[in-house]
This record gives C-alpha cells, structure tokens and sequence, in this order.
C-alpha cells in the first residue's frame, strides 16, 4: 500500500514491520547506512525510501462514459488513501451501489491518496494504481474529476526511479521541471479521454514562500498555465481549474476583504486568488478549498452559524471572476477532538451544503476519510470493511437528487429559526441545529424534529 500523502491523511511508515531479530539487525545496518548518506548529501537533496517498480507497458483501461445527466450533479467524493477498490469485492459491490444510486462527482490525485507514483523515472509510466481507480469510479456511474497532484521526485530533485513518501506532498516541482508536470498531465489526459474536469495542485503544497511570508502565486500561476496549455492541447473540451488554494481564517478582526461574525479571512489567500485571475492563460472554473474552523477559535460564533463563511466565500470568488464557476475541492467543518455525535456532525454538514447551494456553487467535492478494516469511521460514506452505508451517503446522495446545480430554489422559511430548510419546487430538506426536539412550521406543516435530526418531504411530484 502507498503510504498516504496530505494533511488531511494518515500517514504509515514505508517500512514493513519487522519480525525476528536477524531482521531488525539488517533494517537497523540499513538505516545507518541510509542516515550516513543522506548526511553526505547536500542540503536539500532527498533520497527516496521507496523503489519505484515499473511493470511492462499496458493500454489504457477501457471505461465506461459518465452517464448522461439533466443537470450537473453538483456534489461528490474524493478517494484516499483507502477506497472501495481496496476491499474485498464484497464491499466494493456494496461501495458501488452507495455511490452510484445517483450519479455524483468522483476525484482522484494522481499520486499519493492511495495511487503510486504516475511516473518514477522520465518516461516510465505506471498507471496500474490510476487505473484501478477510475475503473472502479466508473463502474459506479461517477462524473470523473483528476487532481493533477502530487508530481514524481525526479522533478522536485529528488532521484529517478525512487519515491520519498515522507516529503512527497510538501514539494512542488521545480520551475525548471514545469514542462515537464505539464507533459505528465496530457499524457494523463490521453489515458483517461472519458476524463473531462482536472484541478491543477492541491492547496499550493510547496508554494509558500517563508521569507516573504505569503504565497509564491507567480511560480504556481506559471505551473498552471503550462499545465492549461498541455491538457487543451491534448481536447479543447477538457475543464480545467484552479488555483485550489486553502482559505483560511482568524477569530481575529483584521486587515481582510471578507469577514464576518464567523471571522476575518486571510488577506493573503485573496491577494493570490485575484493574482491568478488576471495571470491565468485560461480556466472553466475557480477552485478553493478550507473549513469553516478559525485558526484560533474553531466555529465561531457557533458550529452551526460558523458555516456562513462559506456562503460569504463564494460570493466574493463570483464577483471577483466575473461569475465563473465556484468548485470547493476540500471543506471541512469538525474541530479536532470535538466529541460529536454521529447525528450533529451530519446535521452540521447538512448546514453548510445548504450554504455551497444557496451562494451558487457549481461543484462541492466531500474529502472521504475512509480507513482499513472494520471499525468506527467518523464521517465516513460507507463503513469499511461491510460496504454498508454510513450517514453521508444519503446526505451527498439526497443532494445530488434533489439540489444539483442550477436548481430553482424557492424560499421556505421555519417558524422555529433553529430549523433550517433548503427548499426547491418538488422537495425540501431541513435540518434541526438545537440538542432538543423542536417543533416548527415549515411549508405550512407542523413537524417535530429530533436533536439534529434531518428530515426530507416532497412538495410534488419528484423525477423518476
């Protein structure tokens, strides 16, 4: 398995575990050996813990178009480290089904995020672990969405032929190696031609410039206009987007073009967005990734109203690019160690995709924190090891449905403001905020809703 990448991951040791004491004495003659080199080495060069192996040369997988759909589904998934096509078939049947009883957005990295490195020497590809992926995500009916992250060692200095998992994502690729990524994604493209929709990078890992203190948006605009370039070049029907830059925020008043009683956002995360938009060689759509939490304070005022930000996000990024389509990659609304039920973190989740719908996002993709083997899995869309739906599969499931994007929505109000509801012609939604049952009128009916309970009622005749 390949050790998994990112921030929002959990990371393994890329060594196995040893059994027997004759084994551990050759690992630890091995690993000071290792550490004697790297000591020998120049500063900043790194040598991978991993050899890379590549397999003969296969065709592309042959796979099955995204279905046909009225309306752009809006909501999706992104795989980790662990998914569906890492189960016993069993699950992965189950998975199948929960993902794609309605058709929704499915994403995937191209290294790391459980897929193995694309390229491990100039010209050597492997796609086995990529195409295991975008097999199973169209078996279950996905519109398929690639990250065009992270990029071989051999461009970022490290040594052809070896993967270091440990710095992997916290490395761009050298300014020298941006023609290079740029070969990679189109030859990426011409793999998977069903692929239509790429994000270039993820949350700017390795563009922060600490002696400046801000964001080296000038080196990842150049990286994304080449990369623009090569996938155009390769369909001119090909969506691509960017800067997928994290926004961040304080408790804090301060300096910042967005703010509100939920927190002040990081000025500097804005300066680089709208660097982008006039630098850009082109894009069909902006991305963004953050979370409702401030850097100091979590959900202020409270977890429920600290979802505004969100809402109050995207109508500055539609001002700002003149309407352009708005894609949040990553959105997160749990604070660490919170200790919340199963029922608040869903309801909570519920709040602030009324939020991406009432603002006009486009795109919203949920990061899946699936894990191996049976067990609790916070926040997880199917349970891992069964295949059995968790909480937010319905929940991306009923959205997809009912709310994809362009919807009408009509305005419904509760008589109780602790419900919230999200209505359009033929269905509503609401969503009780309060740890107490509370009885509203909503639509003209009276409903009782237990402590944070989510409850669906149709106004009409719903879609076949």
């Amino acid at each position: 398995m390949i050790p998994t990448d990112g921030r929002h991951a959990r990371r393994r040791s890329p060594w196995p575990i040893a059994v027997g004491a004759g084994v551990l004495a050759v690992l630890l003659v091995v690993a000071i050996m290792v550490y004697t080199g790297l000591k020998k080495s120049s500063q900043g060069d790194y040598r991978g813990g991993e050899v890379a192996k590549v397999g003969p040369t296969e065709p592309p997988p042959s796979l099955e178009p995204p279905p046909a759909v009225e309306s752009w589904p809006r909501w999706g998934v992104t795989h980790t480290q662990y998914s569906a096509d890492n189960e016993p078939r069993q699950v992965t049947d189950e998975a199948r089904g929960v993902l794609g009883r309605v058709p929704m957005l499915q994403n995937q990295h191209i290294m790391g995020w459980g897929v193995n490195n694309p390229e491990p020497s100039p010209g050597q590809f492997n796609f086995h672990d990529l195409d295991r992926r975008l097999k199973f995500m169209a078996s279950s009916r996905a519109m398929p969405v690639i990250t065009l992250c992270c990029a071989p060692d051999w461009m970022k200095g490290g040594q052809p032929g070896r993967t270091d998992w440990s710095r992997n994502p916290t490395v761009a690729p050298k300014k020298e190696n941006y023609d290079d990524f740029a070969k990679l994604a189109a030859r990426v493209a011409r793999q998977y031609p069903t692929v239509k929709y790429y994000l270039v990078w993820n949350e700017f890992k390795g563009f922060w410039d600490p002696a400046t203190n801000r964001w080296d948006v000038e080196g990842y605009t150049e990286l994304y206009n080449k990369v623009y370039a090569a996938l155009k070049k390769v369909n001119p029907d090909i969506q691509v987007g960017g800067p997928y830059i994290p926004i961040e925020s304080d408790s804090r008043k301060g300096a910042s073009e967005i703010s509100g009683p939920w927190g002040t956002v990081d000025q500097r995360a804005l300066d680089a967005i709208e660097y982008w938009l006039e630098h850009k060689k082109g894009a069909d759509f902006i991305v963004v990734d953050g979370a409702s939490m401030t850097n100091d304070k979590a959900n202020v005022p409270d977890d429920f109203k600290a979802q505004a930000k969100f809402g109050a996000i995207t109508n500055w990024l539609r001002q700002k690019s003149n309407d352009m389509p708005v894609w949040w990659a990553e959105w997160y609304v749990e604070p660490e160690n919170s200790g919340w039920s199963e029922d608040k973190r869903t309801a909570v989740q519920a709040t602030t995709m009324m939020e991406f719908a009432r603002s006009g996002v486009t795109s919203a993709l949920y990061w899946n924190p699936q894990q191996k083997g049976e067990g609790d899995c916070r926040g997880c869309v199917w349970a891992p090891g069964r295949g059995a739906e968790l909480p937010m599969a319905g929940l991306l499931s009923g959205f997809a449905r009912w709310f994809p994007s362009g919807v009408q929505l009509d305005q419904v109000q509760a008589s109780d403001p602790r419900v919230h509801v999200l209505a359009q012609p033929q269905q509503l939604v609401m969503v009780n905020t309060a740890d107490t049952d509370v009885t509203a009128t909503v639509d003209g009916q009276q409903v009782t809703l237990r402590p944070y309970e989510i409850k669906w009622s149709g106004r009409g005749v719903g879609p076949g």
